[in-house]
């Protein structure tokens, strides 16, 4: 081969191999910003969709709330959430079992952690370690509470844009 064919080929690989390289490392911060609306297809949640951060569990025997830290669950981090559990009627529920998973209805897959309740903090409250959400969308986070001989499910939906 003549010495620009060889130097045209080496170049054209060095190439190939710096943006496949790049490609890797980068898709972690800037895939699920910019892939996420094409893999979604660009759908909205349901605009019915309820994100308050407190009601009711489904079967009505807890009332339940969550608060991140930071304040604003965010991407790609793993945070902590804190739940207050409480009686229908006010009461905080003590000494509870608290099971949680979740994730993304419109793609069909979980939460990218396994958070866990590790912490009874008192008065109702309960530390959840390990949150995650590595997806622009509409997440769906779900609390199995057992307490008092009683159990019900709760479920929070959330948007992160």
């Amino acid at each position: 081969m003549k010495k620009q064919t060889v130097t045209v080929v080496v170049t054209t690989v060095v190439t190939v191999i710096v943006v496949l390289v790049a490609i890797i490392f980068l898709m972690p911060f800037l895939g699920p910003r910019y892939l996420h609306p094409l893999m979604m297809g660009d759908q909205p949640a349901p605009a019915s969709l309820d994100t308050s951060s407190a009601h009711l569990s489904e079967d009505g025997l807890f009332r339940v709330s969550w608060t991140s830290e930071p304040a604003s669950p965010p991407l790609n981090q793993i945070h902590t959430w804190t739940i207050h559990v409480e009686t229908a009627d006010g009461q905080p529920v003590e000494q509870a079992e608290i099971g949680v998973n979740g994730g993304m209805p419109q793609h069909g897959h979980g939460l990218p952690t396994s958070p866990q309740v590790t912490q009874n903090l008192g008065n109702g409250d309960y530390l959840v370690e390990g949150m995650k959400f590595q997806m622009l969308g509409w997440w769906e986070v779900r609390f199995n509470i057992a307490a008092g001989g009683q159990t019900d499910t709760i479920t929070f939906n959330l948007t992160l844009e």
